[in-house]
């Protein structure tokens, strides 16, 4: 998710010397903060940075593929990650993490325990936290999509051919898919897997003006798209400004279920700034500043029961639509059938 990058974050990430990355002494009041886009309002920052006296230096990420490309192929100097349970087990199994010091937080108290009833990639939080348990949706513009069923089948529809995209995220794609034909979003069944692929690639991928995990919110705003698969904060962090296209949209997690994630914020191995980095994390869990959260993107407080009394404003989705979700798990070598299914049939040429 895209949120605004505050204090020119990208420009002083790109200019920033190799000897402050390294954790200098000039840079003992900075946080680095990797994480997805549209994720962490710019007023939860500010009142961090003014609270503790530092400066918060955020860098975004569209995908958990991309993130994880990045610090394998050496991005460093990252303090916190938000990677989703899925990666989260991968990189605790890769050694990518800081083992988490809970007496540095208190309000992990706050974590609603259900959530950590389905992280079963970390359900002790021993090197992860989390921050958010949702969902991919369908977001439609009624106006131009009067009638349709609240299913994965919307991408199937040839009169809306050109105007429709799916994310660009093998697992969300392929999850729907499976869960569309009646299977899990983790079967690591080759069959089921085959299947799943050759229905994206006759009835939903003609219909497909591409597949985009970064600028669907813009192009469903602009009105080049009309339905998409995505994040609900995004699309309506793009349509806030325009009042009709607020009342004509319609998001919706679909009734057979899909893939879900959890979240998570994790501290880097070798981080520099630990002290800062449980800060942030504790801060988070504080019932006021995590309803803050969920308040700017329209969510409901999944990951902190505490918060949920605080919450004022408006939920795009409720969180009874992921009963029917699954997480997405670490498929260890059956990655290699979802790869081949998708980088080498319906990414191919692409």
């Amino acid at each position: 998710m895209r949120r605004n990058i505050i204090f020119l974050a990208v420009l002083a990430a790109l200019i920033m010397p190799a000897m402050v990355f390294a954790g200098g002494g000039s840079d003992k009041n900075r946080l680095y903060i990797y994480n997805w886009t549209y994720y962490t309002p710019d007023s939860v920052i500010e009142k961090f940075q003014n609270e503790y006296g530092v400066e918060v230096i955020y860098d975004e990420f569209a995908s958990n593929e991309d993130m994880y490309a990045k610090l394998k192929a050496g991005g460093s100097g990252y303090d916190i990650v938000f990677p989703s349970g899925d990666y989260v087990a991968i990189m605790i199994n890769q050694g990518m993490l800081e083992k988490i010091d809970k007496s540095k937080l208190p309000n992990l108290k706050n974590v609603d325990p259900e959530v950590l009833r389905k992280a079963t990639y970390d359900p002790a939080m021993d090197y992860s936290v989390p921050y958010y348990w949702g969902a991919a949706g369908i977001a439609v513009n009624t106006a131009k999509v009067p009638s349709f069923d609240r299913s994965w089948s919307i991408f199937s529809r040839s009169d809306l051919k050109g105007k429709m995209t799916m994310l660009d995220d093998m697992r969300e794609v392929m999850g729907d898919a499976l869960v569309h034909l009646g299977y899990s979003v983790n079967t690591r069944n080759s069959r089921e897997i085959a299947a799943a692929r050759d229905l994206i690639n006759s009835q939903w991928k003609p219909n497909l003006t591409k597949f985009d995990a970064e600028a669907f919110g813009k192009g469903y705003a602009n009105g080049e798209f009309w339905v998409v698969q995505g994040y609900a904060e995004v699309v309506y962090e793009e349509i806030a400004d325009n009042e009709q296209l607020m009342k004509d949209t319609v998001f919706f997690i679909p009734p057979e279920g899909g893939p879900a994630y959890i979240d998570s914020m994790c501290i880097l191995k070798g981080a520099k700034h630990q002290d800062l980095a449980y800060k942030f994390i504790d801060f988070i869990h504080r019932p006021e500043i995590y309803a803050e959260f969920c308040d700017a993107f329209g969510f409901p407080a999944t990951a902190n029961a505490a918060a949920r009394q605080y919450k004022k404003g408006n939920t795009w989705y409720q969180a009874e639509e992921l009963t029917r979700t699954e997480l997405k798990d670490d498929l260890g070598e059956a990655l290699e059938l979802y790869n081949d299914a998708w980088f080498n049939s319906i990414r191919v040429g692409e």
